[in-house]
């Protein structure tokens, strides 16, 4: 399975529990979380991140901020917000059930 497959439907969930243990992150920070605490086995490319991040902001459930770095650069950084951690809850609900669901096939089979 490519790294990239292993993101297939977990992104959002990834995202907002980076958000929730460390907030205030720019969107390269957040790749980098998920690539390091995953070990390197799972990472989100920008081609994915970004969309996903516009698309949960629209959903309310992050905030994003452009900041001025002390290098003069503009850098776009992400918050949860109170929807968002309702939305990690959901997130997480469901990929405990999935998970479950996938390790009683693996057993039974």
């Amino acid at each position: 399975m490519a790294r990239n497959d292993a993101l297939q439907g977990s992104l959002d969930l990834l995202v907002l529990k980076i958000l929730s243990r460390r907030p205030r992150q720019h969107g390269y920070a957040i790749m980098a979380a998920i690539a390091n605490t995953s070990g390197d086995v799972l990472r989100a490319e920008e081609g994915s991140l970004y969309p996903a991040l516009h698309r949960m902001e629209e959903a309310g459930w992050i905030r994003a901020e452009w900041i001025k770095k002390d290098t003069g650069r503009r850098t776009r950084i992400y918050e949860l917000t109170s929807a968002g951690k309702k939305q990690l809850g959901v997130e997480e609900s469901r990929w405990q059930s999935l998970s479950l669901a996938i390790n009683r096939v693996l057993r039974e089979v």
